[in-house]
C-alpha cells in the first residue's frame, strides 16, 4: 500500500453546512475518523473495499495482504470464507468518493504517489494514474451544478430492497429501531447478508434470531436476493420494491 494514510491522519475541519456565511458551522474532521479510516492501517481509505459478510470496510491493498495469512474480519473475527476469502470483498465507491470529498487533496496526493512508485521502479505509469482527479469541492454546491456521478448508483447494486419490522418475540427487548429501511444491493447478496445489516443496525444479540420472509416464504440464510426474486415474482414486489419482512425470535431449544 502506498503510504499517503499516514500523511493525512490529523486535524482538519470539514463543512457541512448548505450556508455560504463566513459563520457556518464546521465540525473537526476527526469526528468522522471512525468512517472514513482503515483499521488496518488507520489511515483514510483509498481504494475502499467492504466484507459482504460482515460489512466492514478497509483499504483494499489492506485488507487483501491480511487475507494472505487470516480469513477472518480483522474487525468482528467472522470468517469471510473457508478457502479465498478476496471473493466476498467488494469495492465500496461512495464510500470513497465521501473520503476524497471531505479530505482536501488526498486524491491528488494519492495520484502523485502512484506516479512516483511506477517511475521508481522503470515501469511505464497507467493513463488511469495519469489522469488528473476532479477539484475536491467541500462546500455543497446548489443542486444542479452537483455533478452526476454523486448520486449514480453503481449497476451491481441492482435490487430495490423496503425492509418492514414485523416485530420481536417476548423476551426480546434493548434492540434499536430500523431506521434505514430502503436499501439497494446486488443481485447476488443472500438473506444472510440482510441479516447482518439488521443486526448492525438494531445492535441485536448473537442471543436473537432473525427470520427473514418475503411473501408467504421465510427465506434461509443461503438464498439469493435474485433467486428470491424469480420464485416470489409479483407476490413480494411493491411498486418495483422487493419487500422483506422480518421478526426477531429466540432460537428454538427442545
Amino acid at each position: 500500500m502506498l503510504p499517503v494514510q499516514a500523511r493525512w491522519s490529523n486535524g482538519g475541519t470539514t463543512n457541512i453546512s448548505d450556508s455560504d456565511s463566513e459563520d457556518e458551522p464546521k465540525i473537526p474532521l476527526n469526528q468522522f475518523y471512525p468512517h472514513i479510516r482503515c483499521a488496518l492501517c488507520s489511515g483514510f481509505l483509498i481504494d475502499a473495499s467492504t466484507i459482504t459478510e460482515c460489512l466492514h470496510t478497509f483499504c483494499k491493498s489492506c485488507i487483501v495482504k491480511h487475507f494472505f495469512y487470516d480469513n477472518r474480519c480483522p474487525t468482528c473475527s467472522i470468517v469471510v470464507h473457508q478457502t479465498q476469502p478476496m471473493y466476498n470483498i467488494r469495492p465500496d465507491r461512495q464510500l470513497q468518493d465521501i473520503v476524497y470529498k471531505m479530505v482536501p487533496f488526498l486524491e491528488e496526493y494519492e495520484r502523485q504517489q502512484m506516479c512516483k512508485f511506477y517511475k521508481e521502479r522503470g515501469l511505464e505509469v497507467p493513463t488511469s494514474v495519469m489522469m488528473s482527479p476532479c477539484p475536491v469541492v467541500l462546500k455543497r454546491q446548489k443542486k444542479d451544478n452537483i455533478p452526476p456521478s454523486v448520486f449514480t448508483i453503481p449497476p451491481e447494486l441492482n435490487v430495490s430492497l423496503l425492509l418492514e419490522f414485523v416485530g420481536a418475540e417476548e423476551g426480546i427487548d434493548n434492540y434499536k429501531p430500523l431506521e434505514r429501511r430502503y436499501l439497494r444491493v446486488s443481485g447476488e447478496a443472500t438473506v444472510r447478508h440482510v441479516e447482518v445489516f439488521i443486526r448492525r443496525r438494531m445492535e441485536l444479540s448473537s442471543a436473537c434470531q432473525v427470520d427473514v420472509v418475503c411473501g408467504d416464504h421465510l427465506l434461509d440464510h443461503f438464498q439469493s436476493i435474485k433467486d428470491i426474486q424469480s420464485f416470489v415474482g409479483e407476490e413480494g414486489v411493491q411498486d418495483g420494491v422487493l419487500v422483506l419482512h422480518f421478526g426477531l425470535v429466540l432460537p428454538f431449544q427442545p
